[in-house]
């Protein structure tokens, strides 16, 4: 059997903004997204193989498996819904940003509050032992950025999206669930929204949303980068240690 976890359906006044961000990411939530714990199914045998997150000489690592990809975007996850609750509480945030850009930067901060609360619900309900297996909440620091600054909080923002949607690309190729991919496949469709509007908030009217220096001219794909090479990138803003030994 499984156990199945299911986001409420979250839908928080249509009416008070109308940017196309905001219903794309209604759309994730309200179609039902199910992560299912395996127990008792064909799909045990694909976890046997696989290394649970937790505790590993005395620091919690990510596993492998696909609990260890999803483990691994929800801590990606945490690192954007932190970093856009700081920008939209930020004390000068009506003033920094014109109301197209505070509509954006507060979709995407609804949008990655969504994405990270699904994982932590869902993983829970998933792991076999949540209360040693599920990734603690982490803390993050950002140095010397000034979340009043508008050219900072962008250039981060179009940093950190670029670096969600090729940690998704990068990371599909690791899941072995069918079910687990299409969700993967959904979340990353919104994160790739999410990047195409920070870079066109930096250059408007630009063919920079879908630029050269992000989707290749030769394949016209977006780029996909192993969790070893995202890491890095992320683990920049995050203090909460932890490792990732069991994936590439």
């Amino acid at each position: 059997m499984k156990n199945e976890v299911k986001i409420q359906e979250v839908n928080p006044s249509l009416d008070s903004r109308r940017s196309f961000l905001k219903l794309s990411g209604l759309t994730l939530v309200t179609a039902g997204l199910v992560l299912a714990g395996c127990s008792d199914n064909d799909n045990d045998n694909d976890m046997q193989d696989s290394t649970l997150p937790g505790i590993k000489n005395g620091v919690f690592d990510l596993g492998s498996g696909d609990f260890g990809v999803l483990t691994y975007a929800y801590a990606l996850e945490q690192l954007e819904a932190d970093f856009y609750t700081k920008v939209v509480n930020a004390s000068n945030f009506n003033s920094t940003f014109n109301d197209i850009e505070r509509q954006v930067l507060t979709d995407l901060y609804h949008h990655e509050v969504i994405h990270r609360d699904f994982f932590k619900a869902a993983l829970t309900g998933a792991l076999p032992d949540p209360s040693s297996q599920l990734l603690p909440s982490l803390a993050f620091n950002y140095g010397s950025m000034n979340f009043n600054s508008r050219n900072e909080v962008l250039a981060t923002a179009k940093a950190l999206e670029d670096t969600g949607v090729a940690a998704y690309n990068g990371a599909g190729k690791l899941i072995k669930s069918a079910d687990y991919l299409l969700l993967a496949g959904k979340i990353v469709s919104v994160e790739a929204r999410h990047a195409s509007a920070i870079r066109s908030l930096i250059n408007p009217n630009s063919k920079d949303f879908a630029g050269d220096d992000i989707i290749s001219t030769s394949t016209g794909l977006d780029a996909a980068k192993d969790p070893s090479k995202i890491l890095p990138i992320a683990g920049g803003f995050i203090t909460t240690k932890f490792t990732a030994k069991y994936l590439p």
